[in-house]
């Protein structure tokens, strides 16, 4: 079959996973769980099969067995002896959680690399922002969200801090997790607005003025997936009292 060609895929059957390489690495494993896990392909309850993961993707089991360990620490997956992985939903406070030290990282991030950013990297990030507005406008939600990443990512590793590079990508599937979760119709408006704040903030030259920016986008974040959360919440107290 020709490299550009799309495989044939049967009416109503699902396509096969593309072949993974052998050598592929647990991390990559974790982010191809992740994007399943994100896309619902895995249930929360469902069980994640580390042998048929393993068969599916052409590799032996420990970098399917390391990815999961590394999910069960984010709170993704639950590992139970005997029993393998379960799909894990964490609670909306866990993320909360998270999401304020994934922030305090990102605003030690953005005083770092205040002194750091070249007139290349703020171009980048405007365009990154631009991208992240037209897939908002066009509801590709997922797509977004993988381009915000893109974002926050850039800025971080523009701090040249390694140890926090670490931690950050540590936390970062957990923080997608919960802004993919939580999807819906995005204001494309303030998407622009508060990107391009903490990036005017970085080109300011200003490490305080760049670290407020990067807290208050979190903020609004969370308090934007906070108002998307409450009517679910407020329905599951409901169904709880009665």
């Amino acid at each position: 079959m020709p490299e550009d060609e799309e495989p044939r895929v049967e009416a109503g059957r699902r396509p096969d996973p593309p072949p993974v390489r052998h050598h592929m690495l647990g991390d990559q494993v974790k982010e191809h769980l992740l994007t399943r896990i994100l896309a619902g392909e895995f249930a929360p309850g469902e069980r994640i099969v580390e042998t048929r993961e393993a068969r599916d993707l052409g590799i032996s089991q420990g970098p399917v067995r390391e990815a999961l360990r590394d999910l069960a620490v984010l709170g993704l997956v639950e590992l139970e002896p005997y029993r393998g992985a379960r799909v894990r939903r964490p609670s909306t406070s866990e993320f909360r959680e998270a999401m304020g030290v994934r922030a305090e990282l990102e605003a030690l991030a953005a005083v770092a690399a205040c002194p750091r950013a070249t007139p290349a990297d703020l171009a980048g990030l405007r365009g990154i922002v631009e991208e992240m507005v037209e897939l908002a406008a066009a509801g590709e939600l997922r797509r977004y969200v993988r381009r915000n990443t893109d974002f926050h990512r850039a800025v971080v590793h523009l701090s040249g801090n390694r140890t926090l590079v670490r931690l950050w990508e540590l936390l970062e599937p957990f923080g997608r997790t919960y802004i993919t979760a939580a999807a819906a119709p995005v204001d494309t408006g303030w998407v622009r607005r508060s990107h391009l704040r903490i990036v005017e903030a970085l080109a300011s030259g200003d490490p305080p003025a760049a670290a407020a920016a990067m807290r208050e986008h979190s903020r609004d974040t969370q308090a934007q997936v906070g108002r998307r959360d409450a009517p679910r919440e407020s329905g599951a107290a409901a169904a709880d009292s009665g």
